[in-house]
This record gives structure tokens, sequence and C-alpha cells, in this order.
């Protein structure tokens, strides 16, 4: 039984070198960031229509992820009332249904993040 705790412990250190490694980058990085952020907002015409995009990107992918979760819970709930053991699987495909919303607030941020 040990034995089996090192495997997700490697993975766990190797997931926060790469997590360290990563940070290091992109902090030397920011300096050239900065810059681009400068040139971006100098144009002030850019800003609202920067902000409407990111609603709607945000309002549009939570109202299909609040669909999507709405028509595979009521499947799901119906799956595990007659096979309890697809416990596992039902909650990947909720969770993937969910993951919609997250996209549209990823567009989002990257969106208000282009516009300064």
């Amino acid at each position: 039984m040990r034995a089996n705790l090192t495997i997700p412990t490697l993975m766990l250190a190797l997931a926060a070198a790469v997590a360290i490694g990563v940070t290091l980058m992109l902090l030397q990085m920011m300096p050239a960031a900065a810059q681009t952020a400068t040139r971006a907002a100098a144009d002030s015409a850019v800003a609202p229509w920067a902000m409407m995009a990111a609603a709607i990107a945000t309002g549009l992918s939570t109202l299909a992820a609040g669909y999507a979760v709405a028509v595979v819970g009521s499947a799901a709930v119906g799956a595990l009332a007659e096979k309890p053991e697809l416990l596992g699987r039902v909650l990947i495909l909720v969770g993937l249904a969910e993951g919609i919303a997250i996209y549209g607030l990823i567009v989002a941020v990257l969106i208000l993040n282009r516009a300064g």
C-alpha cells in the first residue's frame, strides 16, 4: 500500500516544479506585457466595446451552461436511479457541462486583458 502512495507524490512534486517554472517565466515576461497594455489602453474607444464583448461572452456561456446542466443533470438523475454505480461517469458529464461557463469566463478575461 505504501508503494502506491509514491506515484501520486511524485506526480504532485512534478506538477509543483512545473508550476514554479511557469511562474518564473511569467515574471520575466511581465515588463513586455506591461508595455503592450499601455499601448492598448491608449485607444479609449475600444474599452466600451471590450466591456460589451466580455459581458456577452460571459452571459451567453452561462446561459448555455445552465441549459446543458439542466439537460445532463435530469438525465443523470434518471440514470442514477436505475444504476447507482454510474455516479463517477455522471459526475464527469455534469462537470463537462459546467465547463462551458468557465470557458466563457476565460474568454471574457482575455478580452478585458487585451483591451487594457
